[in-house]
């Protein structure tokens, strides 16, 4: 039912990484085309140009980028490793037991120490300070370095003791998980009452706890349900203008290509007469001299004439573009 707190801010796996890492690559126009053109030249009947010319600097380009990504990608498995392994104080059957983060689940009761990262988003129970105060600085969280304060509510505020924090059961009904750091409601039923909570109440997970010797806090929300990974969000692929910008670029060649090349007249023999050498009317052109002696009959006379000339004027521009390459 609760999210565990386990976080991921990793995009692939070992399985996941060829396939999804390809498919982000070829979101670029330019990659595209140029696969476009490594299969028109695999047909010798439509490009005299060599494969190989095309299929080296795309895959070089492949392999740079996918060597970029994965090594950036490492990385945050390392992080993410770093984090879920931090150690955290749990209370457990009334002892406190050195927990990782990544078992930390909904509902537990943690002991916060001075100068620890908060483990997950917490309501503030009680603390060494008097009235339940503490102080946090939430630096991984807005970017403040100066210290805030937190209060626990009343009812709360005395349970400094082991053995009634162990025999605590208050229910804590609230908002759904979001991402807004300054706001929170809810209400903790306890004994037969009820007692309403606000931000002030809250220690958010990425903060750190300050010239306070000791809280404990109820885990509200956990992982990605915390509002540090709902500001976060998954990681995603991203388009700069610069990539944005190569995108209408290559179009624009393309499409400036594809002008060209029909301005190019396809060259159609004419019959010779027996008496007064070239007809005035030239004849339909041979499917061999098109280039398309070797297409099923099926497809010939059906607008192929007009689609492969077309992509011998690709392959045919395209050795004028090595800058492209």
């Amino acid at each position: 039912q609760y999210a565990s707190n386990c976080i991921q801010t990793s995009k692939y796996n070992i399985v996941t990484f060829l396939p999804v890492n390809l498919f982000e690559q070829f979101q670029e126009v330019a990659n595209t085309y140029f696969l476009f053109l490594l299969i028109l030249q695999l047909i010798p009947q439509i490009s005299s140009l060599s494969w190989f010319t095309t299929i080296v600097p795309l895959v070089l380009v492949l392999t740079i980028t996918a060597v970029k990504d994965a090594t950036d990608d490492y990385f945050r498995h390392k992080s993410d490793n770093q984090v879920n392994n931090r150690q955290s104080q749990v209370l457990i059957n009334g002892t406190l037991r050195q927990e990782q983060w990544m078992n930390v689940r909904v509902g537990d009761i943690i002991k916060l120490e001075n100068n620890h990262f908060v483990a997950a988003d917490l309501l503030l129970l009680s603390s060494s300070e008097p009235h339940g105060l503490c102080y946090i600085e939430t630096a991984e969280l807005d970017g403040e370095t100066n210290m805030k304060v937190r209060q626990a509510i009343p009812v709360t505020s005395e349970l400094g003791d082991i053995g009634q924090l162990a025999q605590f059961d208050g229910e804590v009904i609230c908002e759904p998980p979001n991402n807004k750091l300054d706001k929170f409601s809810g209400t903790l039923y306890w004994k037969e009452n009820k007692y309403p909570l606000s931000n002030q109440n809250m220690l958010l997970r990425g903060c750190m706890l300050r010239n306070t010797e000791w809280c404990f806090g109820l885990v509200v929300f956990a992982g990605p349900d915390t509002k540090l990974m709902q500001n976060s969000g998954r990681t995603k692929f991203k388009r700069t203008s610069i990539d944005r910008l190569m995108n209408t670029l290559v179009l624009w060649v393309r499409v400036r290509d594809g002008a060209a090349g029909r301005r190019r007249p396809v060259r159609q023999p004419c019959p010779v007469s027996a008496t007064a050498g070239w007809s005035p009317e030239p004849a339909a052109p041979p499917m061999h001299w098109a280039g398309l002696g070797w297409l099923p009959s099926g497809w010939k006379g059906q607008g192929c004439p007009l689609v492969v000339p077309r992509c011998q004027d690709t392959t045919f521009l395209e050795a004028f573009k090595p800058g492209m390459a």
